[in-house]
């Protein structure tokens, strides 16, 4: 440990009490004063854990085997409570994944960031009230008078952790761990909080632990990397060396699963269109009060649309954009205040059943949209149900081959959705949609809760189906780096309207609109090198 290091960890060993089953194992590293320090890996790597065990945050069924934590040369081990009390969050501040679970929702966001105020300084009410007004101008909440008396669930996601940050730097702590701070946040705004955290902690001097699956994100920020597998640190070193020549196989086969672009197809765009949506409108009734009905909220402004037979079309934009709500709407999940909506040449509505059945959804949470009730088979099995000419045997040996298409065994046909994975339940909502061999398929957010590497066997899995099966797809995702891998077309919305649209290639490389711009500007250009590694170019940067 050199005289310039806030932290050091040695040799940290937990295990689950009673069983002997080690999570975390034999760790070391360090991190100096002012230092940005990243913990990659998959989930259950043992990242969140170690990272827990530094402030003795631990669940009651995990417990230290082994090892040493020291901050300032303070053995925390083996501090008593009341000074592991002034050490969190006055010298240790913690932004959690999700705000909205970190937040308490019966408490005003006021009440709320006053209450470390309260613990770890003497400042008096009016003095507590001006620097909390401060620190939420300084996140960019727009109105911070408001933002006081107001709670958690009246804020987007974006804006509680936004919220979240301000609660931890009112202390201005001396070491910032972020545990997957941007997880559930699109590219956009992702990027949006991660700067901020930046420029609030170099402007404190505050260190900070980044902990995240996101491995070009925490590239972009740090200066050094350890990557975690199975609760063990596989390699660690500078984060431009990681990344430029990648020792251990494991930090390989993570970069490996990055997205990178696929080579275009070549698509008619001259043959009648699978799908053609023309001035759609979507209207949600407003807030009903008891004196009076309340404006209605306009969630689609006439948005027009064609997707050709075997093409992939992605629809991309941020949360709000409108976009999952028109997905719904060609499915007919939400049905459109105006427009018209044809489907092979005809109206939608006329042939209603023929259309359903040739048009299917993977939805973004499979945990979700299965029901828990039911065996993988039967959920499989329940998409053929009005499936002309198939007979209850026929369904099964359907069903069977479908889960074999997506790399699940027979073996999994009689488990229950909470007994996968998520990438495996995933791929169970992606069988109930191809089962039926649709003619169109709608993915909204498929791949958005999953690790890097399932996230990239789901992609692999779902362009060999679509060019096996050649139905065409509406792909919607906020994450570009996703829609460069598998898209054809991509179609930007913003504020319930198209902006910009064309092939993959040309939006990629040639945006015309500052909002694609800046869409395009939070995600690496990604080019494989020689080495194993990756060289991570932030697009639009000059």
């Amino acid at each position: 440990m050199t005289t310039d290091t806030m932290l050091s960890v040695r040799n940290l060993s937990l295990e689950v009490a009673g069983t002997g089953h080690k999570v975390v194992k034999d760790i070391s590293f360090d991190i100096a004063a002012g230092e940005i320090f990243g913990i990659v890996g998959e989930s259950g790597s043992g990242k969140t854990l170690a990272t827990r065990a530094l402030i003795s945050l631990l669940p009651p069924a995990i417990r230290v085997t082994g090892g040493s934590v020291a901050y300032k040369g303070r053995d925390v081990m083996s501090m008593p409570d009341r000074e592991l009390r002034r050490l969190r969050g006055a010298e240790i501040g913690v932004v959690f994944q999700e705000p909205m679970t970190s937040l308490n929702p019966s408490m005003t966001i006021g009440r709320q960031l006053e209450e470390g105020l309260i613990l770890h300084t003497k400042l008096a009410a009016e003095e507590r009230r001006e620097r909390i007004l401060d620190m939420l101008r300084r996140v960019g909440i727009r109105d911070p008078d408001g933002a006081l008396t107001a709670y958690p669930h009246e804020f987007s996601g974006g804006m509680r952790q936004r919220i979240m940050l301000a609660s931890v730097m009112l202390l201005k702590p001396a070491l910032l761990i972020a545990d997957e701070p941007t997880t559930a946040l699109d590219a956009v705004i992702q990027r949006d909080v991660m700067e901020l955290m930046v420029d609030l902690t170099r402007a404190e001097g505050t260190a900070v632990l980044l902990i995240s699956h996101d491995l070009p994100m925490v590239a972009r920020y740090t200066s050094r990397i350890v990557v975690m597998e199975k609760g063990a640190i596989v390699e660690q070193g500078r984060t431009e060396d990681l990344l430029d020549a990648p020792r251990h196989p494991y930090t390989r086969k993570l970069l490996s699963s990055l997205p990178f672009r696929s080579t275009a197809r070549a698509i008619d765009a001259n043959r009648a269109p699978m799908v053609s949506a023309r001035n759609v409108v979507v209207d949600y009734p407003g807030r009903k009060s008891l004196l009076k009905k309340g404006k209605p909220k306009r969630a689609l402004h006439g948005v027009s649309i064609d997707i050709h037979e075997g093409e992939v079309v992605a629809l991309v934009g941020g949360s709000g954009s409108g976009k999952t709500t028109f997905g719904r709407t060609i499915a007919g999940l939400v049905r459109e205040s105006s427009g018209q909506i044809q489907f092979r040449g005809q109206s939608r509505d006329e042939d209603w059943k023929s259309f359903r059945l040739d048009c299917q959804m993977v939805f973004q949470d499979p945990y979700s949209s299965l029901d828990p009730r039911m065996t993988i088979l039967s959920l499989v099995e329940e998409a053929l149900r009005l499936a002309p000419g198939l007979d209850a045997a026929a369904k099964r040996k359907r069903a069977l081959e479908t889960l074999d298409e997506v790399g699940l065994s027979a073996a999994y046909a009689d488990r229950y959705p909470h007994e996968l994975s998520g990438g495996q339940r995933q791929r169970v909502a992606i069988a109930r949609a191809v089962a039926r061999r649709p003619r169109f398929l709608i993915a909204d957010e498929p791949v958005s809760a999953l690790d890097v590497t399932v996230r990239a066997q789901v992609l692999e899995l779902f362009s060999e189906l679509q060019k096996r099966h050649g139905f065409s797809c509406l792909f919607i995702s906020h994450d570009l780096g996703v829609v460069e891998q598998v898209a054809d077309r991509v179609v930007v919305m913003q504020d319930g309207r198209i902006i910009e649209e064309g092939d993959r290639d040309t939006v990629f490389d040639y945006p015309k609109e500052a909002y694609t711009r800046r869409l395009l500007s939070a995600i690496p250009a990604l080019d494989q090198n020689d080495k194993g590694g990756v060289t991570l170019k932030w697009r639009l940067e000059t």
